[in-house]
């Protein structure tokens, strides 16, 4: 099985790729035109990114490819529907820069509170201004909002809480009875979370249906003063809302991502709100520790070693969680060579789809029983025509 990898991962996680039997081409700085390139020129089985942008152009380009691993949590990034159209496989290793996103988050938090990005530039630039910088309110016993409650948004509550200020959130997933639970007070909208908070922190995934969550309504909400952090995707956040916010309400922001990021890892930055004295901006660098980067490199290789191996493909994103099945068939045969062929070709006759299908053999395999959901037109001759095929003990058909 060939493996590119589009971006940089650490030596012993190629080394283990390469014990498991994988031919491994390591070229960290694909992108664009020159990553369609390798695709064409390589047709790899496997292609690991992290950062790097993986569009329908660069699926087609590879005939062979079967599986895109994100390196990292958020998939965005790539084209899912043009992988799921291509049949190829999308995983992506989630929570193992949870604590590293949370430290920034942390860190970002404090930074605000006490003006430490301007505190630092000031001083080097020999300027001593304690009076301007000795006034911080102090986080103690204020409201903290966590916006998503996955493995970043859990492991966000668990530090400030030892700062201890108190937490509210919101997430699709979270009932009043999990929030008793957690020791944390629960709202019903992200909207309610932004009325009760002194800071908010957004910790959800980039979706269709998180696009500009924090919208105008959201920042609306928010109280005077208060402070806005997004360690997230920029998508999530309407920047003409936040800049709105920002003069109106006096709004603080701290933010690892933001809209037009630059796409490389060095050079300018010629962005609106890298200027503003009431935003602070960081490089997209939330899961930019050693030690997430080597539990995420970890994983993506137990991936693709477990792919590799038997087929499986864990944290996979692109299956259906519901097919389009009609109607489930039963059909108990004996575990004999071309059975299974002979029932098929019977449901390609009626023009029946077959969406899933399971074999399971009872003990000493001498016979099977074979469930297969199809879309399909009700026609009992069908049924019955498999049930009169030799080697079939019985067949009957419910519809879902």
């Amino acid at each position: 099985m060939t493996v590119l990898l589009a971006d940089a991962l650490s030596e012993a996680v190629i080394d283990q790729l390469r014990a498991a039997g994988c031919t491994v081409i390591n070229a960290p700085d694909l992108k664009g035109r020159a990553l369609t390139e390798a695709l064409s020129a390589h047709n790899p089985q496997v292609l690991v990114v992290r950062s790097t942008k993986v569009t329908e152009e660069d699926i087609q380009a590879a005939a062979g490819l079967e599986l895109i691993v994100r390196a990292g949590a958020g998939y965005d990034t790539i084209d899912v529907a043009a992988a799921s159209a291509a049949g190829v496989f999308v995983a992506n290793c989630p929570g193992k820069n949870a604590c590293a996103v949370a430290e920034l988050t942390v860190g970002l938090l404090l930074s605000l509170d006490r003006s430490l990005p301007d505190n630092v530039m000031d001083a080097r630039q020999g300027i001593w201004n304690k009076a301007k910088y000795g006034k911080a309110a102090g986080l103690k016993g204020r409201t903290f909002g966590v916006v998503g409650l996955g493995n970043i948004g859990r492991e966000v509550i668990k530090r400030v809480r030892a700062l201890d200020m108190d937490v509210v959130a919101w997430s699709r997933s979270l009932s009043r009875e999990e929030a008793q639970q957690l020791n944390i007070r629960y709202a019903a909208t992200p909207e309610d979370v932004a009325r009760q908070s002194d800071v908010v922190s957004l910790h959800c995934a980039a979706t269709a249906d998180t696009l500009a969550l924090a919208s105008h309504d959201f920042f609306d909400a928010m109280k005077e003063g208060a402070f806005f952090i997004n360690t997230t995707r920029g998508s999530v956040v309407d920047e003409a809302a936040m800049m709105k916010a920002i003069e109106e309400k006096g709004v603080r922001v701290a933010l690892d991502v933001f809209s037009d990021e630059p796409a490389g890892k060095t050079g300018t930055l010629d962005h609106p709100l890298a200027g503003h004295p009431s935003v602070y901006l960081t490089h997209h660098i939330g899961a930019s520790t050693a030690q997430a980067q080597t539990a995420i490199a970890d994983e993506a290789a137990r991936i693709i070693s477990c792919y590799a191996a038997q087929g499986e493909v864990p944290n996979c994103v692109n299956l259906s969680t519901q097919t389009p099945a009609t109607h489930q068939l039963s059909v108990r045969h004996l575990d004999k060579v071309g059975v299974l062929a002979r029932v098929l070709n019977e449901i390609s006759l009626a023009n029946w789809n077959v969406q899933e299908m399971e074999n399971v053999i009872f003990d000493q395999a001498k016979a099977a029983c074979a469930y297969i959901r199809v879309d399909g037109q009700d026609d009992p001759g069908v049924v019955e025509r498999i049930a009169g095929l030799d080697d079939v003990l019985a067949a009957t058909i419910v519809r879902l």
